[in-house]
């Protein structure tokens, strides 16, 4: 994968992206965004590669791997957190559909910690928009759970010591009960660092199966 960083100019947020080697403005391509932690919030400029500290680019550096799907991970604002920016996020993903040639019926959103929650906030505010969800150690509101009809992969380690499991036992029983498509891996001894289970080959192939 190719790696390009994009420093705000008239963007909702700076970001990072990754696409294929092998890209071509000539088809249209899975878009996967995620969504970084607290820790990694920034000023989109000196520090836009904090983003990269989890999830995904740590698969990408990896040569042997060059999946046929655009990745970006935009940076949040140091002075918020991405619950409260749905929309902002929202126009963040119309301008990368404007900007690249994007399968709008295969886009995906996934986040860990403060970007977990950023997955069910924005997946419950826009449940059209996605294909699949995968939050990581996040907290939604179940009560609302009900609007999220895409499939949905769900990782929290059992030992979180900073966002308590039973954020996602919430969740993931709500949606069981709704006869929703969900799928939880509840990680036994693991603490916060649910993501060093979860950004893997298979999650990515698991989230380009997916269309609307």
């Amino acid at each position: 994968m190719k790696k390009i960083m994009h420093v705000a100019d008239g963007t909702v947020f700076s970001y990072i992206e990754y696409i294929p080697e092998n890209f071509d403005e000539t088809k249209k391509y899975p878009l996967v965004v995620q969504l970084h932690g607290a820790g990694e919030r920034g000023d989109g400029k000196d520090d836009l590669h904090l983003v990269e500290v989890h999830g995904f680019s740590k698969l990408f550096a990896k040569q042997e791997h060059d999946f046929e799907c655009i990745t970006v991970m935009p940076q949040c604002p140091k002075d918020t957190f991405w619950a409260a920016r749905v929309e902002s996020v929202c126009k963040f993903i119309d301008e990368i559909i404007a900007r690249r040639p994007i399968d709008e019926k295969k886009i995906y959103l996934t986040g860990l910690s403060m970007g977990g929650y950023g997955t069910w906030y924005t997946a419950m505010a826009y449940p059209w928009k996605f294909a699949a969800i995968a939050p990581v150690c996040g907290g939604g509101m179940a009560w609302n759970a009900g609007v999220l009809d895409m499939p949905i992969r769900v990782f929290h380690g059992a030992e979180d010591n900073l966002v308590d499991v039973r954020n996602s036992d919430e969740m993931v029983d709500k949606l069981k009960f709704l006869g929703k498509d969900v799928e939880y891996s509840r990680l036994d001894g693991v603490m916060h660092n649910a993501w060093d289970r979860t950004y893997d080959t298979e999650l990515m192939e698991w989230f380009l199966s997916k269309s609307l």
